[in-house]
């Protein structure tokens, strides 16, 4: 994968515990950086789906009776999936 240079200003106490941390493991300093960035992102994207988990729950008899299904169960009342949602 290509690699993008990015230059970031950070304070002396920051960037020395960049250093050692990157050190301690390891890994250089630029590593350590788009290692923290890569999990930070991923722990976005588990919130994300951990909330629409949450809201399709909260909701779930809601969606039952507009499409006419028991919660839980998929598709219309035949499971044909004739709701406006499309089946997974």
């Amino acid at each position: 994968m290509a690699k993008t240079q990015m230059n970031v200003r950070v304070d002396e106490a920051t960037a020395q515990a960049a250093r050692e941390r990157a050190l301690a493991r390891g890994v250089s300093v630029n590593r350590y950086i788009e290692e923290l960035v890569q999990r930070d992102a991923a722990e976005v994207g588990r919130s994300f789906v951990d909330a629409a988990a949450d809201f399709m729950k909260s909701y779930e008899a809601v969606f039952a009776e507009e499409f006419d299904t028991a919660p839980g169960e998929r598709g219309g009342a035949s499971g044909s999936g004739t709701g406006s949602l499309p089946a997974a």
